[in-house]
């Protein structure tokens, strides 16, 4: 709990840090929806998941590409989409109900 505590309080001072810039993400050709998104993977994921998020990590496996659809049940219920084939049959990843307002960021990060 504790340390679920201390990665909501990053992200939201990473978010807090990219709302106050300047920077709109067009001179530097980065998008700021997947940089926030980036924040919020480093934040709370990269703990189960690779900080790559192309390669498995050492709990959760690799998520890039994931679908919103996945992201919202995986990380708002731990539960998979209808008809979705896990591609590790572990049950360990707990539910994120404060990123609610983050998975269009996170979606958009992972489909770089």
């Amino acid at each position: 709990m504790k340390l679920m505590k201390k990665s909501y309080l990053l992200a939201l001072s990473v978010l807090f840090v990219m709302a106050c810039s300047n920077d709109d993400g067009s001179k530097s050709g980065r998008n700021p929806d997947a940089e926030r998104g980036r924040a919020v993977f480093v934040a709370n994921c990269v703990a189960c998941h690779n900080n790559d998020p192309s390669r498995d990590g050492p709990i959760g496996p690799s998520i890039k590409g994931s679908p919103r659809e996945l992201l919202e049940a995986r990380v708002l219920t731990s539960n998979y989409p209808p008809n979705y084939q896990p591609k590790r049959p572990t049950k360990l990843m707990p539910q994120f109900p404060f990123l609610k307002d983050e998975i269009p960021y996170l979606t958009a990060y992972l489909a770089k």
